[in-house]
């Protein structure tokens, strides 16, 4: 009897051992970091969803050798800096092997240095302001355009085709929306717009009457809304066009996302938005939005799109090192020249992977490509 127990015991510790031996079956864990509740949820849950269905994707490829699993972990930013810091922390705790995010720059700058002291990788989907990349930080990667690309064709844009003389530009005071409007201020003053006021709101307004007021009394050729996400910019949509603002109105990235839509409804008819041109034959952009409606996710958001081609990205660099290494990853990030979902996917060396923005327009309750900057023409 004595026998048989010794035996148990011994093939239980030798199952044990087994177990977790060294080189068995593994799970690869990957953070995201973006706001999942608060105002901005909307996008900061459609950047967590790109991520799944990224890993749903690869897993489908045959997996990462070595790895029986990859785990998301999704943390909530609530674009907040703070927030965002403690919950870079909390990823650095899971030892997680890259992070996918953030979404507000106010966010993403901050907890981008929490993660770089440890070397863990950040590719942003969302944050276009410019210091993300010029802050000489050794491992952060950005998919989506910049601030200062973005606001060229902005005014190009009025300049060009609108034929506009005058422009009133509105901003939150965010890192973001305020660095945007701020290169639109001066971009415009060099294309001989005038400025007739910049002013600002803060987050979480929801009555712009007074500021609204003042665009209405300047009657500029174009309203200029930089804000920080789509109910926002519905809101002072329908609040523009209650008060009678006539002016075509031009928002950015940020705004642009199908809730716009779902919102303002006729008051987002005809708006105009800053957006990266997206090929949706694209054979991995087919993909990723068959992958996205198989796992039950509403049409892609804005940010959807860039959050699986950063996953994608980083899943790859780890299965062509047959590692984690941040270093060995960075090389590979860097070696990288491939049709992705929404871009082809090359870096610069300042980690920025290139901008392409292009004018798009809300027509009949969905946004279409509409002005191409490099042509001058429509599509």
């Amino acid at each position: 009897m004595k026998r048989l127990l010794s035996l148990s015991l011994a093939l239980a510790l030798a199952l044990t051992v087994a177990t977790a031996a060294p080189g068995l079956a593994k799970t690869l864990k990957v953070g995201s970091l973006s706001p999942l509740t608060g105002p901005y949820a909307a996008d900061g849950n459609d950047i967590a969803n790109g991520v799944r269905a990224a890993i749903a994707v690869v897993e489908q490829e045959g997996g990462i050798p070595g790895y029986d699993a990859i785990e998301l972990f999704p943390q909530d930013s609530a674009c907040d800096p703070r927030q965002a810091v403690a919950a870079a922390n909390k990823l650095i705790n899971e030892k997680v092997a890259f992070v996918v995010g953030a979404y507000c720059s106010s966010a993403t700058i901050p907890a981008s240095e929490a993660l770089d002291e440890e070397s863990i990788p950040m590719l942003t989907p969302a944050s276009t302001s410019e210091k993300v990349t010029e802050r000489g930080l050794a491992h952060m990667y950005r998919l989506c355009g910049r601030d200062d690309d973005q606001s060229v064709v902005a005014v190009k844009f009025m300049v060009e085709h609108l034929k506009a003389g005058t422009v009133y530009i509105i901003d939150d005071k965010t890192t973001y929306s305020q660095g945007l409007a701020d290169n639109v201020e001066t971009r415009s003053g060099t294309a001989n717009i005038k400025v007739l006021g910049h002013d600002h709101v803060n987050q979480g307004d929801k009555d712009f009457s007074a500021v609204l007021t003042k665009v209405k009394q300047a009657d500029p050729a174009v309203f200029y809304m930089s804000l920080q996400n789509s109910s926002s910019g519905a809101l002072m949509a329908i609040q523009a066009r209650r008060m009678g603002i006539t002016a075509p109105i031009i928002a950015q990235d940020a705004v642009y996302h199908p809730q716009l839509m779902e919102i303002a409804k006729d008051a987002a008819e005809g708006m105009y938005l800053t957006f990266g041109f997206i090929d949706e034959e694209r054979p991995l952009y087919k993909l990723f939005r068959e992958q996205y409606a198989k796992m039950g996710f509403a049409a892609p958001g804005a940010y959807s799109g860039y959050a699986f081609d950063a996953a994608y990205a980083a899943l790859k660099a780890i299965k062509e090192t047959a590692g984690t290494d941040p270093d060995k990853m960075k090389a590979a990030l860097m070696a990288m020249d491939y049709d992705g979902a929404t871009k082809r996917i090359k870096f610069l060396p300042n980690g920025d992977s290139g901008s392409n923005y292009i004018i798009r327009k809300v027509e009949k309750g969905a946004f279409i490509n509409y002005w191409n900057p490099e042509t001058n023409a429509l599509y």
